[in-house]
């Protein structure tokens, strides 16, 4: 993470009211703390384990944001897939604007490069582009609404 990085997210922090923010990535870790008065949020991200497969933590955070039944059946295929995750925390919007087509679809093939979506960070909109080829199987996020960082966006089958 470098140092604009770590700024907008302190420029993020103060505005959206959160008091407090832990960041961990491999041997970096970053807490930003507010003088605010206390929000209550309840939330739980996964925690990546040493020799545990990368989509395996995306099941949770997904059934977090669904129903429980639906994501039974598709646990045991996740393994198979490539999670596209969040690079940032912000707003996901599948197309550039609402009279716009989507960026990317369920069964639409992707290719390095591609843009899949758009996430909105303090006013900015960053295209999120592929790095890996393969066929859209799922959607993990519903249009227009908050993600975290590092939260599984995409599901893909790899080509």
């Amino acid at each position: 993470m470098d140092i604009k990085q770590i700024q907008d997210l302190i420029r993020f922090v103060s505005k959206s009211g959160v008091n407090e923010v832990s960041i961990e990535q491999n041997e970096f870790k970053i807490t930003i703390k507010t003088n605010q008065a206390p929000t209550i949020v309840n939330a739980t991200l996964p925690v990546p384990q040493p020799g545990v497969p990368a989509a395996a933590p995306a099941v949770p955070v997904a059934a977090a944001h669904t129903s429980a039944p639906a994501e039974a059946p598709a646990a045991a295929d996740v393994s198979k897939y490539v999670t596209i995750k969040s690079p940032m925390i912000g707003t996901f919007y599948r197309s550039s604007s609402p009279d716009k087509p989507s960026f990317a679809n369920v069964g639409d093939e992707i290719k390095p490069g591609g843009v899949l979506c758009i996430i909105e960070a303090m006013k900015l909109f960053n295209e999120i582009e592929s790095e890996v080829s393969g066929r859209i199987v799922k959607i993990l996020v519903e249009n227009a609404s908050p993600v975290e960082y590092d939260q599984p966006l995409f599901l893909v089958e790899p080509m």
